[in-house]
């Protein structure tokens, strides 16, 4: 049987007659793959588990993971399916006797540094991670949006971003800078699906309500959207209507925007310093619109590590996507 850990992660339970350990699906979610890839090893290769169990559900046991990890990483290096497999049943290391890094740690014990496959390093990150990043690494669609899709119904939206999708869009990040450029693909491909998923997730735009709406953009000369599209799909599922322009937006059209929407808060992302402006900043926070006697002014956020060592007076500078999301519900009414 598989149990939950604290940190919410499936581990392989070693105890009982049997040995327990985890069933097709579980382990297929570990390693990024779909289910019937994990057969598909087993029944080409010999890739199933070593110890029959009663009952019609096979159990997979740590040394049997392992050995599909390995499967994972050698695969994804380009060797073909068939002599990856070979290898796999041949080698013998301390990994395969022991509980592999995607079982998850023991309880009372210290996590594992986990690795995705190719030389991905995911750190002390949850679980799903792996999954994701090796999904990512084969270009496999499906998987990937089911994996993301699954991590975001699990966990809720902040806590997915923040535990699960960020660190390993870190880790390609990370990749990609060390090999010249090799994962490029991989890094867009990531993004992509991130964002797909993220709109997926989301999919009720929430109507406008008076002095609650919030208006998200990201400064001139700034592209990266991503955070502003999570943030964006977190105040949706809390309710709070959102109006997002993306990346690049000019002067005047932020302008336009704000006048014509008249929000309660005003998010501007930056993503390096040179796109950082305290000025229009400063600008944006001293707008008012409404009736003459009853003038109204946004909360302005400055979002993004651009704005580091920008800091805008009377501006507020949230550190994370929680604390924007809080930012912003203790700005807008009820």
């Amino acid at each position: 049987m598989s149990e939950r850990t604290g940190n919410g992660e499936d581990q392989v339970d070693e105890g009982g007659p049997h040995g327990g350990g985890l069933t097709t699906g579980e382990v297929a979610r570990r390693l990024g793959v779909a289910p019937t890839t994990v057969r598909t090893w087993d029944r080409r290769y010999g890739l199933g588990p070593e110890e029959h169990t009663g009952g019609r559900h096979r159990r997979w046991t740590a040394a049997d993971v392992a050995r599909l990890e390995r499967m994972c990483a050698l695969t994804v290096t380009g060797l073909p399916p068939a002599e990856a497999a070979r290898i796999a049943r041949s080698e013998t290391s301390p990994a395969v006797s022991q509980p592999p890094a995607a079982a998850g740690p023991r309880p009372g014990t210290a996590r594992h540094r986990s690795r995705a496959g190719s030389g991905l390093q995911l750190g002390d990150a949850r679980q799903e991670c792996r999954g994701i990043a090796r999904a990512a690494l084969r270009l496999d669609a499906a998987v990937l949006d089911e994996l993301l899709l699954g991590a975001i119904a699990e966990h809720g939206l902040v806590a997915a971003w923040t535990e699960v999708i960020m660190p390993t869009l870190r880790a390609v990040g990370r990749k990609w800078e060390t090999s010249g450029e090799k994962y490029v693909e991989v890094e867009h491909f990531l993004s992509w699906h991130v964002s797909g998923a993220l709109r997926r997730a989301t999919a009720h735009t929430v109507p406008d309500r008076p002095g609650a709406t919030t208006v998200l953009a990201c400064v001139p000369g700034e592209n990266h959207t991503l955070p502003l599209e999570v943030l964006s799909a977190a105040l949706t599922e809390r309710g709070v209507p959102v109006r997002m322009f993306g990346g690049a937006l000019p002067v005047e059209s932020l302008v336009a925007a704000v006048r014509r929407t008249g929000p309660a808060v005003v998010g501007l992302w930056a993503q390096s310093r040179t796109t950082a402006s305290r000025p229009l900043a400063q600008y944006v926070a001293a707008m008012e619109w409404g009736v003459r006697g009853a003038r109204r002014r946004a909360v302005v956020l400055t979002l993004g590590p651009g704005w580091a060592g920008q800091a805008v007076a009377g501006l507020a500078r949230p550190s994370g996507l929680a604390e924007a999301v809080a930012a912003v519900e203790s700005s807008v009414s009820p």
